[in-house]
């Protein structure tokens, strides 16, 4: 019988005002984990606190995208105690040309994609180390393994991400501390949802229409949910999966066509 419980563990989950980093903060407390997370607004993070589940949620206010706010934020949870689970999440996605992008577009993504989990990852890691135990998950994004040129940016921090998680998954995988990445392909988000707003505009159709035809290409039929993506992480979080390490996990419903 497979047991998720995960009682007694610190989680923290940045980037979790909605979409995929809200449903793991959910179901991490579902599985009984103590959660910590953040976000930029405020209504979404005393929504989220006001979670009701087996475990405690805390919500923080904090830009990622700022070493100074994100700095707070990990001092703020230190003082709460130990952290068992890191999952890094927060992240943007802008549709952009190449061409047109500036040194402070390039930047200021960095920040909030890469930057982020790496000063995150480096403040948890050592009391994981420590205790023998840990989990740091990558959300990357299937972005960062099939270049798209309209999100350059986006594609490059998410493969940065993939190569640092197996980079630490070699080199703590003795410790105890477990480093994997996943990456969603069409996930009905509110990032998707926007892109497909923009389509919609420019088309004379409907979001709901284009995500329909959209989901068209994918085998399964159709866009993934946030759940699912959840499922996978708060899996990975576990004891149950205490033998994955360094992967890459793509959540696409199949879209990936590679051996």
């Amino acid at each position: 019988m497979i047991d998720l419980n995960l009682e007694g563990k610190k989680a923290v989950v940045t980037g979790a005002s909605l979409g995929i980093g809200e449903a793991v903060v959910k179901m991490l407390a579902d599985q009984g984990a103590d959660v910590s997370f953040c976000a930029r607004n405020k209504e979404a993070v005393d929504a989220l606190t006001g979670y009701s589940s087996k475990g405690s949620i805390k919500g923080h206010l904090a830009d990622m995208g700022d070493s100074g706010s994100t700095n707070e934020f990990i001092e703020n949870v230190l003082k709460e105690g130990s952290v068992d689970i890191l999952v890094n999440n927060v992240g943007s996605s802008p549709s952009r040309n190449f061409l047109y992008m500036s040194d402070e577009d390039w930047k200021e993504l960095h920040e909030l994609n890469l930057m982020s989990a790496v000063r995150c990852t480096r403040a948890f890691l050592p009391k994981m180390r420590e205790n023998k135990w840990g989990r740091v998950i990558m959300v990357s994004s299937s972005a960062g393994k099939y270049p798209n040129a309209a999100l350059i940016d986006y594609g490059a921090t998410k493969a940065a991400m993939i190569s640092i998680s197996k980079s630490l998954a070699r080199k703590y995988g003795k410790d105890g501390v477990l480093v994997n990445s996943i990456l969603p392909g069409l996930i009905h988000t509110a990032m998707w949802e926007r892109a497909a707003t923009e389509i919609a505009e420019a088309t004379g159709s409907s979001m709901d229409k284009v995500i329909e035809n959209n989901g068209k290409g994918v085998p399964v039929g159709r866009y993934g949910t946030s759940e699912e993506v959840a499922s996978l992480i708060v899996f990975l979080c576990s004891e149950v999966a205490s033998y994955i390490n360094g992967t890459s996990i793509e959540v696409d419903g199949g879209q990936s066509a590679h051996i």
